[in-house]
């Protein structure tokens, strides 16, 4: 028995496994990178492990290493920083102050900040941070 072979090459190729791929990676791409611009004032975060990804919120604190305090991207003194954000808390109902602080800056001048909002009425606190690659 006599088997025959064809040895033409393919005509047609077939697209639909690389549609496929390129999909794929495209998905993949999206999903892992992160859309987050940060704008405002440049503070080198402290690391943490676990740590989750925020919605945009409203009250944003920064806080330099050289202890100068930003209500978004204006400077303002710690005394007035309760008035400030007892405005927008009023204009808003945002309840969630977000604390942007170097990891350089000193711990006595966050528990000024939250201090402050603790004195205005706020109770839930986010200290950010940025994620540790191991």
């Amino acid at each position: 028995m006599k088997f025959e072979t064809s040895n033409k090459p393919l005509s047609i190729f077939s697209f639909s496994s690389l549609t496929d791929i390129v999909m794929l990676l495209l998905i993949f791409f999206l999903l892992t990178s992160q859309f987050v611009i940060q704008t405002g004032v440049k503070v080198k975060l402290p690391g943490a492990k676990n740590n989750e990804q925020l919605a945009p919120a409203k009250l944003v604190i920064s806080i330099s290493k050289n202890e100068r305090i930003f209500f978004g991207n204006k400077e303002i003194s710690l005394d007035e920083l309760a008035g400030k954000i007892s405005q927008v808390v009023s204009d808003s109902k945002e309840s969630n102050l977000v604390i942007h602080s170097d990891k350089d800056a000193k711990l006595d001048i966050i528990i000024k900040v939250i201090d402050a909002a603790k004195g205005i009425g706020i109770n839930k606190f986010t200290i950010e941070t940025e994620k540790e690659s191991f």
